[in-house]
């Protein structure tokens, strides 16, 4: 019993040691890839970041806003108004 739990012990503090390593492995790579930046681009991209996201948000309103039953409605009764105006318009130029 004692050999499995020193085993088992063992087996666990290796794994957690190359944890660790691949651990500290990514956080290197991590801070080599952002050394050349700086606070300011940092915070300049963020900015841009947001003005694309909003602007996306807005045309993705209006494309669904097109798309909506209540204007597919709206432009059906205009069309109709403008069909019983052009009927209304040759009605009264049959009678003459």
């Amino acid at each position: 019993m004692n050999q499995v739990l020193l085993y088992a012990s063992l087996i666990l503090a290796s794994v957690s040691f190359f944890l660790c390593c691949y651990a500290c492995v990514r956080v290197g790579k991590l801070l080599n890839s952002v050394k050349g930046l700086e606070w300011d681009t940092i915070a300049t991209l963020t900015g841009d970041i947001g003005t694309i996201k909003k602007s996306i948000q807005t045309l993705n309103n209006r494309i669904n806003g097109l798309n909506s039953p209540k204007l597919n409605d709206e432009l059906l009764q205009y069309a109709m108004k403008q069909q019983n105006n052009v009927h209304d318009i040759n009605k009264k130029n049959i009678g003459g």
